[in-house]
């Protein structure tokens, strides 16, 4: 009982583990509706005309979207090159956050007020950045293996 009521944490590690899993399917789910679609969402109008990636505009920022929606979310869920995997997505939210959605965090929606998916996202993979994988990933397992 003292264990809950403490700021010393229960399972750190069990809790990373939880967090890298949930918020990568989540996110993977995301890159592979674009996968599957890349064709038509290239050719739409919100991908060749709205969106442009340092000076890039239709299939090669959706590309790079898939990649770290998709292919870096994958790398999350094992573990496995974390911190490297997390420079792509957290670009990418940083851009959907700053450019796309206008830096705007809380708007009015059809239900009420909605908070930005991007802004949580972009906060979610900045504290695993900072926090690193857990013991229980292939990070750990390789970097500890003699």
């Amino acid at each position: 009982m003292k264990k809950l009521f403490s700021a010393a944490p229960i399972n750190l590690d069990l809790g990373l583990l939880c967090i890298r899993v949930i918020i990568g399917v989540l996110m993977a789910c995301y890159g592979y509706q674009k996968l599957i679609h890349f064709n038509e969402m290239a050719a739409s109008d919100f991908w060749a005309k709205e969106v442009r990636f340092l000076g890039m505009t239709g299939s090669v920022p959706l590309a790079l979207t898939v990649f770290a929606e998709f292919f870096c979310s994958l790398l999350l869920i094992a573990g496995l090159l974390t911190r490297l995997s997390l420079i792509p997505l957290l670009i990418c939210m940083a851009y959907i956050f700053g450019v796309v959605a206008g830096m705007e965090i809380v708007h009015s929606g059809d239900n009420g007020t909605e908070i930005n998916n991007a802004f949580v996202y972009f906060v979610i993979y900045l504290a695993l950045f900072l926090t690193g994988a857990g013991r229980y990933s292939l990070d750990h397992l390789i970097a500890n293996r003699k």
